[in-house]
């Protein structure tokens, strides 16, 4: 099994470019299955994730043509979903036991083809993510689902879905993207309130525009939907990654330095920059040739400022931020108090942290963190994503040699990271089994 062995105290420096946007595009992967003609994503992050929901639509019969770029990180894929009435409409669980954005198969199946057989989600261990949000919408569009030795067994009788006037009863990313996308070949006009608004649900409503869907209220917490006859193909980009940006960010807050990040929005980064920023690190924006750049300087001996933090939807600071900002806090100067309030199980990089030094608290869903600490590398494991990153950052900082075990977490979200971390200077090496 791979690990990361960091040798930390090293300052980062240079530039790095950023990915697109793992969250943004699985369910533009899932879209394609509405379209008639040939699809083309471009951006799309070199990680597992992403392969594996191409295999899923691959499994229900489409095409996927893929090719990275030269320095591996993105890929570009061409998916046709013209053959997914004869490849069969099952969803297996031996593909998406792996990963919780493979739910987002189930809207468009039923709305182009009226069936679907989509085996009940895994992914990362940090609460409950049930759902009943996307399985109470789509029946209210007119599908009869049934839960079937582990998977939603799902027909409309009607042969079509109808447009709804529905509000979620809590914000839902992956609801409002399921039932966005069941919408768009609905019968009628579909108005969703208490929508989620995540850049990355924008981003998908702007390539099922470019599929022929009418959409009201991109980037709003009402979308309204007219549904259309049949969407055609696309050529899409997919979005700058704000997670692994403001992880980067996060990384040269902790173990300061001078980086600039290529190919940014940073609209959709305002809540760390903003906290990083009143933290003591310095911002500049410019423009660049891919898009907008955005560098980060905290110079040797720049103290941090300890703030605290809140996780709440888009607008809000996300919850996929708030492990790597906890690492931050261990170094800067004072109490931080840090409150999840989306996810009920997501401190357990928490004690992993206090392997290393860091002295911190939990107390349910809020932590305390006093700093700063003065961090010793020794061996951590990884148990979840976002954690993996926050251990990769406190090793960056750590003094001696850090290892991170189990970091097929971090190979879900993250091409290429400690490629991109020792392009800025960082002792950083892959060892094991070699890359997923």
């Amino acid at each position: 099994m791979d690990r990361l062995v960091i040798q930390g105290g090293v300052p980062l420096q240079g530039r790095v470019a950023v990915s697109g946007a793992k969250n943004a595009a699985l369910p533009c992967i899932g879209a394609a299955l509405l379209g008639g003609d040939p699809v083309t994503l471009r951006h799309l992050p070199a990680v597992s994730d992403i392969r594996t929901m191409l295999r899923v639509l691959q499994a229900l019969g489409c095409t996927a043509e893929v090719t990275k770029d030269e320095e591996g990180f993105e890929l570009t894929a061409v998916v046709d979903a013209s053959g997914v009435a004869a490849g069969g409409l099952q969803a297996p669980y031996e593909l998406v036991k792996t990963m919780r954005a493979s739910i987002l198969v189930l809207g468009p199946l039923l709305a182009r083809y009226g069936k679907a057989s989509v085996s009940l989600p895994g992914g990362c261990a940090i609460g409950a993510r049930p759902v009943n949000l996307h399985l109470e919408a789509l029946e209210r569009m007119g599908a009869v689902i049934e839960i079937d030795k582990g998977y939603v067994e799902a027909h409309v009788p009607a042969g079509r879905l109808k447009g709804i006037d529905h509000t979620f009863e809590k914000v839902s990313v992956g609801a409002t993207e399921n039932i966005l996308m069941a919408a768009c070949l609905a019968t009628g006009t579909t108005i969703l309130r208490n929508a989620a608004m995540e850049p990355e649900i924008s981003d998908l409503a702007e390539m099922l525009v470019s599929m022929g869907a009418p959409i009201e209220g991109i980037g709003t917490s009402t979308l309204t939907i007219r549904g259309v006859d049949a969407l055609g193909g696309c050529d899409h980009g997919i979005i700058p990654d704000r997670i692994e940006a403001g992880t980067f960010l996060c990384a040269v807050a902790a173990a300061g330095g001078d980086v600039l990040l290529e190919r940014v929005e940073p609209a959709h980064l305002r809540s760390i920059t903003d906290l990083l920023e009143r933290c003591g690190c310095v911002f500049t924006e410019r423009e660049g040739q891919a898009g907008l750049n955005l560098r980060i300087q905290r110079e040797a001996g720049q103290k941090l400022h300890a703030k605290d933090v809140t996780t709440t939807p888009y607008p809000g600071f996300p919850t996929d931020l708030q492990a790597q900002v906890m690492a931050v806090m261990t170094q800067a100067t004072g109490i931080s108090v840090i409150r999840e309030t989306i996810f009920e199980n997501r401190f357990q990089h928490a004690m992993e942290l206090e392997r290393l030094g860091a002295n911190l608290r939990i107390d349910g869903g809020t932590a305390i963190v006093a700093g700063p600490s003065a961090l010793t590398g020794c061996t951590v494991m990884a148990t979840d994503l976002r954690a993996s990153a926050t251990l990769v950052i406190a090793g960056l900082v750590a003094k001696g040699e850090t290892t991170v075990d189990r970091i097929y977490h971090l190979d879900r979200g993250y091409s290429g990271l400690e490629q991109k971390l020792k392009g800025l200077g960082a002792r950083i090496e892959r060892v094991g089994g070699g890359k997923v």
